[in-house]
């Protein structure tokens, strides 16, 4: 197996376990280990996966000290697109307008940022 094959196959890995360890703390409620498990996977996707791209990479990082901030991360596809910021709901507000600012200083591009909240999903209707 080549070097990058080896990075690769252990970002696929470690996400796995990652994604029933995320389970395990929601369940209990554990924030803290969730946001922990988020910045990992980040970690992981950006460096041994190299799926991420420099301004997702500032997205997560700006996020870090910003009050409500439980956990950062690029999601979806990958190679650019949108990070996830879970946040205290009571934060959220302030949270868009600080992590804008900064994204904007740094980058130049004017982000959007939505808030949204968890559903129960997709359901069988009776």
């Amino acid at each position: 197996m080549t070097p990058e094959s080896l990075k690769r196959a252990r970002h696929v890995i470690s996400e796995n376990l990652r994604t029933v360890a995320a389970c395990d703390a929601l369940a209990k409620g554990d924030l803290v280990e969730l946001g922990s498990l988020m910045a990992e996977a980040h970690a992981s996707y950006s460096k041994d996966f190299e799926g991420s791209c420099p301004e997702a990479d500032a997205m997560v990082a700006l996020a870090q000290d910003l009050p409500g901030l439980i956990g950062a991360r690029l999601t979806g596809g990958g190679f650019g697109g949108c990070t996830i910021n879970l946040v205290e709901q009571s934060a959220a507000p302030d949270f868009v307008e600080a992590l804008g600012a900064r994204y904007a200083a740094q980058i130049g591009i004017v982000p959007q940022i939505h808030i949204c909240h968890a559903s129960d999903g997709a359901g069988r209707l009776e």
